[in-house]
Parts: C-alpha cells; sequence; structure tokens
C-alpha cells in the first residue's frame, strides 16, 4: 500500500520546485504521468516538471542539482529528501536509434506535449493555481479510458520501440482500453521490439504482470498485440496444445496460464514469472497414449523438469537476476510435488514447508488449481499442515554431526551425509527424540567396521 506520508511528502516538493521557477519568472508545470495519477485520484510514484527554464537557469536555481542530460535539457533536482527531474520544453529531431533524439530544440509546452508518447501522458498541471493545460485531448481520453497515441502511432512507436509494450502495460494497470488506431500500430510494427534491449523488455513485463489488476487477461492484451510472439514466443507456443478436459475444463496450456495469472493480486515477480512459466515445458511433453476403452488420453510426463529447463533459459535471456531466476526455476521445477502431498511422509512435508521459496510455490499450487479444476484438496491439506507447525521451530538443529558420525566408524565421504540426512529425518518425524537416542541408533544401525553396500550406499536398515 503507498504511505501517505511519503506521497503528500513527495508531491509538496514537487509543489515546491514549480513555485520556485515560477517566482523566477519562467512558465513551470507538473507534466507527463503524476498529472494523469493526479485527475485520476491515484497516488504517484513520481513527479516530473517540465518547464521554460533552460538547463542552466534550473542549475542556478537549484545549485544542489546535477545534470543527467543537460543537451536534452534535463536536470535532476533534490528537494526535501526527494529528487525531481525537472526537464526544459523541447521538441526532439529524430531518433536514429529508436530511443534517444539526436538532438533537441527547446521550445515551449505546447511542441512539448506533442513529442509525448499517449494522449493521457501528455498533460501539464500547474499545482500552484490548479490549471490543467490539454493540447493533445488527453483529458477526454482519460474519461473515454482510452490509451491513444498522440499524432501518428507509427511515429511515436519508432521513436521508442517500448511505447508498444507500455500501451498495453498502461491499459492493463489503468483499466482502460487501446484505441484501435493504435493497437493496430503496434500489431504492425511488433517485431520491432527484437532491437529492444533484454533489461527493458524484462522490466516492462514484469511491471505489466506485478501491477495489472487482471495479470492473465494484460498477458492476453501483450498476445493480441502481437507483442508475445516477439518477446516470448514459449509462452505464444502454449495457444492450441490441449489437455486433458477432465482436469482442465478451461481448454488448452495458453487458456490456463491465462486463468492462473488472473488468480494473482499485486504478486511478487517471482510468483508472476512461476505462474507465467508453470507449464512452459507442455508442448514439448505432450504425448497421446491410449486407454483400455480404445480411445486416448494426454498426458505431460516431466513436464515440470522440461518446464524448469526452459524457463532458466527464458530468464537469462530477459537478463534477469540470478536470484530471481533460481526462485523461479525451482517453483516451476517442483509445481508438481503438491499433488503428493497426502501421501508424503511428515519428514518429506517438512522439509516442503521448509523450503524457502514455500510461500511462493504454495500460492502457485493455489492459483493453478482454481486456474483450472478448481479443487484446493491440496493446498488447504499442505496449508493445515503447515498451520500446524507454526509453532513449532520449522528447522530444528539437527541431533548429530559429521564428527559423531566419523566416530561411529563411518569412514570420511558421500556416506557420512547418508547417515546425517537419514538421521535428520527420523527427528523430523519425531522417532528420534533426543541427542542421546539418536547416538544410540548410530551406534546400533552403523557399527565400526560395517561395511558399504554393493552399490555404493549404506545398507538400509530402517524401514521408510
Amino acid at each position: 500500500m503507498p504511505d501517505p506520508a511519503h506521497h503528500a511528502g513527495l508531491a509538496d516538493g514537487a509543489r515546491a520546485i514549480v513555485g520556485q521557477l515560477q517566482q523566477a519568472g519562467f512558465l513551470a508545470y507538473w507534466a507527463g504521468g503524476c498529472v494523469r495519477d493526479h485527475l485520476l485520484g491515484r497516488p504517484a510514484k513520481d513527479y516530473d516538471i517540465a518547464t521554460q527554464a533552460r538547463p542552466d537557469e534550473v542549475l542556478k536555481l537549484f545549485p544542489a542539482s546535477h545534470a543527467v542530460g543537460r543537451a536534452f535539457g534535463v536536470i535532476l533536482v533534490h528537494q526535501d529528501g526527494h529528487t525531481y527531474e525537472v526537464a526544459t520544453f523541447r521538441r526532439d529531431l529524430g531518433y536514429p536509434d529508436g530511443r534517444h533524439p539526436e538532438a533537441v530544440v527547446f521550445t515551449g509546452p505546447e511542441e512539448d506535449a506533442g513529442r509525448r508518447d499517449f494522449t493521457i501522458n501528455g498533460l501539464f498541471y500547474d499545482p500552484l493555481s490548479g490549471q490543467i493545460l490539454d493540447f493533445v485531448g488527453g483529458r477526454a481520453d482519460l474519461a473515454a479510458r482510452t490509451i491513444r497515441a498522440i499524432g501518428d502511432p507509427a511515429s511515436r512507436f519508432a521513436e521508442d520501440y517500448l511505447r508498444m509494450l507500455r500501451a498495453v502495460r498502461f491499459a492493463a494497470t489503468l483499466g482502460f482500453s487501446l484505441d484501435p488506431a493504435t493497437a493496430e500500430a503496434i500489431r504492425t510494427h511488433a517485431d520491432c521490439l527484437r532491437a529492444l534491449s533484454a533489461e527493458r523488455i524484462q522490466g516492462e513485463l514484469i511491471r505489466l504482470l506485478t501491477e495489472s489488476e487482471h495479470p492473465g487477461q494484460a498477458l492476453d492484451l501483450l498476445n493480441r498485440t502481437g507483442q508475445l510472439a516477439v518477446i516470448l514466443p514459449e509462452v505464444a507456443a502454449l495457444q492450441g496444445v490441449a489437455q486433458p478436459p477432465e482436469y482442465h475444463p478451461e481448454g488448452d496450456v495458453y487458456q490456463h496460464t491465462v486463468n492462473v495469472l488472473d488468480q494473482l493480486t499485486q504478486p511478487s515477480a517471482t510468483l508472476a514469472l512461476a505462474c507465467l512459466l508453470h507449464d512452459v515445458g507442455k508442448p514439448a511433453t505432450q504425448q497421446r497414449v491410449p486407454t483400455a476403452g480404445g480411445g486416448e488420453r494426454i498426458r505431460f510426463d516431466r513436464h515440470a523438469e522440461v518446464g524448469a529447463e526452459m524457463a532458466e533459459q527464458i530468464l537469462q535471456r530477459l537478463r534477469c537476476s540470478r536470484k530471481l531466476t533460481d526462485q523461479v526455476v525451482l517453483c516451476v521445477r517442483q509445481h508438481m510435488r503438491f499433488m503428493e502431498v497426502t501421501r508424503m511422509r511428515r519428514s518429506t512435508l517438512r522439509r516442503l514447508v521448509m523450503s524457502p521459496t514455500f510461500g511462493t510455490e504454495l500460492e502457485l499450487h493455489r492459483a493453478d488449481c482454481l486456474g483450472s479444476h478448481g479443487h484446493l484438496d491440496h493446498y488447504e491439506f499442505v496449508k493445515q499442515f503447515a498451520e500446524s507447525i507454526r509453532e513449532e521451530s520449522l528447522k530444528p538443529a539437527p541431533w548429530l554431526t559429521g564428527h559423531d558420525v566419523l566416530a561411529a566408524g563411518v569412514p570420511a565421504g558421500s556416506e557420512i551425509r547418508y547417515w546425517l540426512d537419514k538421521a535428520y529425518d527420523l527427528q523430523l518425524e519425531g522417532r528420534l527424540r533426543s541427542r542421546p537416542e539418536a547416538l544410540a541408533w548410530l551406534t546400533r544401525e552403523r557399527p565400526p567396521g560395517t561395511a558399504r553396500h554393493s552399490n555404493g550406499r549404506p545398507p538400509d536398515r530402517e524401514a521408510d
């Protein structure tokens, strides 16, 4: 939830900067997204200020500021513990790299509005007088809940291809629709996304999935505008992959993925990406096997393992962090194990609950069920188990150490880990209740000089 005090302080600082610029004789307004959010009654994440003042004049008025894009008229101003981008009104001249203008010409507010991406982001607001400047029809599109490119959509997207992804994000996060001409321009030019850096695509994708009220519908809009096949062809390939109707009455794997994502509410990046990719291995593992009645059934053997390998490749391609990648891959690899929880040993269940990604895995399983057959039996079972041991230490210190196992006559090497793991499982199950009991068990089960089993593992004396 937004912090009201932080937001109020952020807005106060932006208001003070506008006041200081106006007092010095310059036009100055809030600009872009903060105006949109203000008119929608939403808290703004940041405040940008557009002004008639040239960069040198801004630096003179705010000595503690510094230039990050002086040639483009952009100065970072520090005010009351916050940092604001103050930019001189400008018109951009050419975008040879599909992102940065070749040069700029300092102008007035009307031309500055015309260079921006969407009409709802092309508004200016004077926080001192309450005046709104609208040169592009932004207020009408806010009222109509429409995302419309300013001017010619193809020209706006050629200036920065990321705007095509941003159009979908704005539509999804605000609950708006895409203007038909804007949507058609995106479909026509979607292949240009290949020119973007992986990091920029990743940033928009994660925001799309974590900030949208309905992440599944956001994904579907990405698909309907032709962008999904370009940035995530593995997910687009889920379309048309049939599933067993008794478990998946919703239809193919793609529709299931949409449904699963739509069960989420402002998820973490880990959970959102795990839900997005949890069944990405199904197309490669789909089999149709005959049944006793002469029909056939659909199977996806090892799809979780195959999907985990694919997820790792996808996230590496998107330049996700190692930590995020590892967490998502683990969730994808293990998402089917919840189907076995009612048959698991207590020690195995405890290990599941002790996993650092357990909370994410549990939410993935809940969304997976609600996005298909709707049964939450296994979810409720493992949730109740986790709650029943919440008061206990989920990861008690083991009774035995490697020195204890060595002292019992076990030679150094991999056999040490075997006996430590076996003792810890019995401890978690409550079958070894103290260190003396554990030592006595070890002495009984592994007397000095006992030979290793012929298969390289110690003989399993304890029934599992």
